[in-house]
C-alpha cells in the first residue's frame, strides 16, 4: 500500500530539506506516491498566487500534506498561505512536540508537547480603527472570538493526545484571571473535560505569564501544554528554544479534512541553494506525519536515525557547529533508518 501524499516544496530553502526528507522517507520501507504542487514565492512567479487551486485541489483529494517553507510576499495584498491552509481545511490544532536532541546546552532531557487551537482568538484578525474628532485612526480595536465549541474540540483533542501516546499531564494555559470571557471559558472547559479523564490523566492550569517563567525556571514540570491561539503562537516557540531552536522544531496542523505537517522554521532565503540547511525540522515533521498514519514504528526508527546521526555519528550541518552539507546529513539518516 501506498500513500497519498500532497508535497509542496516550498521555497528558500524549502526544495532542498524537503527533498532531503523524501530521501529519508523512502529509505523507511514506507511507500508514498507524491503529488508535488507549488505554494509561496515559487507559486507567485509561476501562476501568481501563492495558494494555487491546484494545491487545494490536491490537499482536498489526499487529505494529507508535507510542506516546506512557505514565503507571503510582503507589502503586496496576499493573504498568509499557511493561515489560508488553516482556514480552508479546518486545521484545528497545532502540535509542536519539543524534545531535547543535542545533548548539552542550558537544558536536557526536555519532552513537551504544546497543542494551540489554530483557528480563533485575537487570530481571527476581526479588527477596526474607532475615528476620534479628526483622526480616522484614533483608536484600534481586535476582537477575540472564542466558541465553546472549539475550547472543547482542542482540550478534548489534548486529552486525547495524551492518552494514545502514554501522556501523563495536561497543562491548561489561559488568562482567566483578567480575561474573564475568552479566557476563562477555555478553563471552564478544560476543567470538565479533564474530568472526563480523571484517573488516567492528570489536570493543571496556568496563568500564561506564570507559565512563561516556569518553562524557564522548571520545565520539567510540564508534559503537554493546551493553550489558545495566541498564547500558543508565542509559548511554542519559547518551548522550541527549550531545545536549541527552531532549526530542530517541527510542527502539524491537524484538522477535519486534512493534516499538514511542516518544519516551523523559515525558508531562509539567504543560504538558500548553498546545500548548508538542516532538514531536521523536516524530517522529524515527517515522523509526526508517519505516526498520524499509524506507521508508528518508521516514525520512531526515523526519530532516533536523527538523533544518532547528530550524537553518536557527529554528523551535523553548519547551524549545529558541524560542516556536513544538506544531502550529507540526509543521506547519513537515510543509511541510519534503513
Amino acid at each position: 500500500m501506498a500513500y497519498d501524499v500532497t508535497l509542496i516544496p516550498g521555497d528558500g530553502i524549502g526544495p532542498e530539506i524537503t527533498a532531503a526528507t523524501v530521501a529519508v522517507l523512502e529509505a523507511t520501507g514506507v511507500a508514498f506516491t507524491w503529488d508535488e504542487q507549488l505554494g509561496g514565492m515559487a507559486a507567485v512567479e509561476k501562476g501568481g498566487d501563492p495558494l494555487p487551486r491546484a494545491t487545494l485541489e490536491s490537499i482536498r483529494r489526499t487529505r494529507l500534506a508535507l510542506k516546506g517553507p512557505l514565503t507571503t510576499p510582503v507589502g503586496s495584498g496576499f493573504r498568509s498561505v499557511n493561515v489560508g491552509l488553516r482556514k480552508e481545511f479546518e486545521l484545528y490544532a497545532n502540535v509542536r512536540p519539543a524534545y531535547t536532541i543535542v545533548p548539552g546546552g542550558r537544558y536536557d532531557g526536555i519532552d513537551i508537547v504544546l497543542i494551540r487551537e489554530n483557528l480563533e482568538g485575537l487570530y481571527v484578525g476581526v479588527e477596526h480603527f474607532v475615528p476620534v474628532g479628526n483622526d480616522p485612526r484614533a483608536v484600534a480595536e481586535s476582537v477575540a472570538i472564542v466558541t465553546r465549541v472549539g475550547c472543547e474540540r482542542i482540550v478534548r483533542y489534548a486529552f486525547d493526545y495524551a492518552v494514545r501516546n502514554g501522556r501523563k499531564k495536561v497543562t491548561v494555559v489561559h488568562k482567566a484571571n483578567i480575561l474573564k470571557m475568552v479566557s476563562g471559558l477555555f478553563l471552564e472547559v478544560g476543567q470538565k473535560i479533564a474530568g472526563e479523564f480523571a484517573g488516567r490523566v492528570e489536570f493543571g492550569d496556568m496563568i500564561v505569564d506564570n507559565a512563561a517563567m516556569q518553562l524557564v525556571l522548571r520545565p520539567e514540570q510540564f508534559d503537554v501544554i493546551v493553550t489558545t491561539n495566541m498564547f500558543g503562537d508565542i509559548l511554542s516557540d519559547e518551548v522550541s528554544g527549550l531545545v536549541g531552536g527552531l532549526g530542530l522544531a517541527p510542527g502539524a496542523n491537524i484538522g477535519t479534512a486534512a493534516a499538514i505537517f511542516e518544519a516551523v522554521h523559515g525558508s531562509a532565503p539567504d543560504i538558500a541553494g548553498k546545500g548548508v540547511a538542516n532538514p531536521s525540522a523536516q524530517m522529524l515533521a515527517a515522523a509526526m506525519m508517519l505516526d498520524h498514519i499509524g506507521e508508528g514504528d518508521a516514525g520512531r526508527r526515523l526519530r532516533t536515525a536523527i538523533r544518532s546521526t547528530i550524537v553518536e555519528d557527529g554528523i551535523r550541518t553548519r547551524d549545529l557547529g558541524g560542516t556536513a552539507s544538506t544531502r550529507e546529513f540526509g543521506d547519513a539518516v537515510a543509511k541510519r533508518v534503513r
